[in-house]
């Protein structure tokens, strides 16, 4: 059944766990090939759902230990026409992919969730183009109407809601927003950051979730930080403005570097997951009102648990 953005239940103020870095721990840790970084391929296969399923698993099992719920991001993050068309799927096997997503979300959900450890199933949507750089620019029409295929596919398969992750310009996360809205379904809009805390193009964070708001009648149900260190993005968030509260998520990169130094390094850069949970920990007492904590580039479940438990410690200070 679709939630509506007034009954997820990561807003009800619990913390909520999501996963890691699916690419980054299938490639160099698995040793399996993702072409253009796309995992949803991995569902043409038994093999490759086999693996998708050990990957969530690690995941929800983590969430069911500590007792926490748990937000499922279906693979699908390069499912959307372009990328499809490159990996030579056809409107058709693109969209039996984005129900395959959710179909393996719904059944790590059957086997996870418990009363006390909720388990909500995201629709995960990407950008058009590199999610590092904007490129393939669209207005927020034509990113709409560009978008609509895969949300509508995601939402008639049973996500909860979409999310869609490593935004890097506004019109595309307006347009996904209104997909989202004229398909009533929530939607989460997570932007990536540079090293200076702001948008590919030089927007601040606040400046973004400002904009998206006031372009939309149904705003998005919350935003997130995906893909940046918090390093990157820590002094931007001024603790007690307004705004700062549209923010209910975190899904950081293990590494330091930037957005072109990963791009171009040959290795897995897996940082130390203890300092990632400390400087979890430091955000979350800025910003208590943050329940969704997971990983991006690079990290894995051991990123995850220790922010988990970084951030625990801070609740239980106070």
């Amino acid at each position: 059944m679709i939630a509506s953005r007034q009954t997820l239940p990561q807003l009800s103020g619990d913390l909520f766990l999501t996963d890691g870095g699916m690419e980054t721990t299938l490639i160099f840790h698995e040793g399996i090939d993702l072409p253009l970084f796309a995992g949803f391929t991995l569902l043409a296969t038994s093999e490759g759902r086999a693996a998708l399923r050990k990957y969530y698993r690690t995941y929800a099992g983590l969430a069911r230990r500590h007792g926490v719920g748990f937000v499922l991001e279906s693979p699908t993050w390069r499912a959307n026409p372009d990328w499809g068309a490159q990996l030579g799927y056809t409107p058709e096997t693109l969209a039996e992919a984005n129900r395959q997503g959710i179909g393996l979300m719904h059944e790590v959900r059957e086997e996870f969730e418990t009363a006390a450890t909720p388990i909500v199933v995201s629709g995960c949507v990407g950008p058009r183009g590199d999610g590092y750089a904007p490129s393939a620019l669209m207005n927020a029409d034509e990113a709409a109407r560009y978008h609509t295929a895969q949300v509508r596919t995601l939402r008639d398969a049973g996500a909860d809601l979409v999310s869609a992750f490593t935004m890097n310009y506004i019109e595309e996360a307006v347009g996904i927003a209104r997909a989202a809205e004229a398909l009533d379904i929530p939607a989460v809009i997570s932007f990536t950051l540079e090293t200076d805390g702001r948008l590919p193009g030089g927007l601040t964070l606040r400046e973004a979730i400002e904009t998206v708001d006031a372009a939309t009648s149904a705003p998005p149900a919350y935003y997130m930080i995906n893909c940046a260190h918090p390093v990157h993005f820590e002094a931007a968030l001024t603790a007690g403005e307004p705004w700062l509260r549209r923010i209910r998520g975190i899904r950081a990169n293990s590494s330091m570097r930037s957005h072109a130094e990963l791009n171009d390094a040959p290795d897995l850069d897996e940082g130390d997951p203890a300092d990632l949970g400390c400087r979890h920990r430091d955000l979350l007492r800025k910003m208590p009102h943050v329940t969704v904590l997971g990983g991006c580039c690079g990290t894995d479940h051991r990123h995850v648990e220790a922010i988990l438990l970084a951030c625990r410690r801070a609740s239980a200070d106070g």
